[in-house]
Parts: C-alpha cells; sequence; structure tokens
C-alpha cells in the first residue's frame, strides 16, 4: 500500500475520458488500495484513478457509511432521479469548495476488482460521491457545475 501524490488542476488527464479495464490482476487490486489509502490519508470520501494521473476507469469510494468502501471498476450510470443541491470539494482542487446540483439518487452498475459485476443503487451523499468520482472518469471536473463557489473561510464561518 502507498498513498500516491494527487494531481492538482490543470492537467489533462484531468479532462480526458478514461479508458476502461480490461485485465483484472493483482496491479488493479494494488492501483484500487493504493487509490483507498490515499484518499483516506487526505481525508476525502472518493478518488477516480486520474486523480493520481493514471487514466483507467477506476475509482473508490467511502463515505463513512454502512455501505464501506466501494471499488468501482468500468461504472456505468444506469438511472438517475430527483435532484439535491450541496457544497462539494475536489482533493485536484485543494481549497475551492462550490455548490453543486445533481441527482439525489442513482443506480450505478460496475465491477469489484475480481471483475464480478454489481450494481449499487444510491441516494444523497453516496448519491453525490459515486457521480463525482464516475464525472471525473468521463473527464467532467466538478467546477463546470459550481453554481456559487466558496473559500474555506467562508465554509468555517457555515459551520460555525
Amino acid at each position: 500500500m502507498a498513498v500516491k501524490p494527487i494531481v492538482i488542476h490543470p492537467a489533462e488527464v484531468l479532462e480526458t475520458k478514461t479508458k476502461a479495464v480490461d485485465c483484472f490482476d493483482k496491479k488493479l487490486t494494488k492501483l484500487l488500495d493504493d487509490m483507498y489509502d490515499t484518499m483516506l490519508e487526505l481525508d476525502g470520501v472518493g478518488l477516480a484513478a486520474p486523480q493520481i494521473g493514471i487514466s483507467k476507469r477506476v475509482a473508490v469510494v467511502d463515505t463513512g457509511e454502512e455501505s464501506g468502501r466501494i471499488d468501482l471498476v468500468n461504472p456505468e450510470i444506469l438511472e438517475v432521479k430527483g435532484s439535491q443541491t450541496d457544497i462539494e470539494g475536489c482533493l485536484s482542487f485543494p481549497a475551492l469548495y462550490g455548490t453543486v446540483e445533481r441527482p439525489n439518487y442513482v443506480k450505478v452498475k460496475a465491477f469489484d476488482k475480481k471483475g464480478k459485476p454489481f450494481t449499487i443503487e444510491a441516494e444523497g451523499f453516496l448519491a453525490r460521491a459515486l457521480l463525482h468520482e464516475i464525472d471525473h472518469l468521463d473527464g467532467v471536473l466538478f467546477i463546470s457545475k459550481i453554481i456559487q463557489y466558496y473559500t474555506e473561510k467562508e465554509l468555517a464561518e457555515m459551520e460555525g
């Protein structure tokens, strides 16, 4: 396990659609484990492979809810419903936060690290985290969806 350096915007890899994984091997397992360790070390709730400079359709999410760690390999959004608006940040955009509107419900089909397909349905914060990471895999950055920007100081004042 190793903590990897985060790619900071601007970087071409962050705005490029990733390539699908076609080999489910020990290297993929190591990549997912390293991504998970990196995400935890930096206090994130999700991390996509482009954020560590790898253009593969791989992400990890763990919002600290009962779902625990979710490894997403070649995820595909099957369905979205509803709407929610909340403040998001991104490890590739240090100290930048903004209000983003996203669907409140998402149904995602993906593969685990062994190549076994699964489907996950999520609402609220977990749906937001899944959608944010899948956007990364499509080269879509949250800054393209921000309605209003916030500084760290403004966030601290809001949390009071």
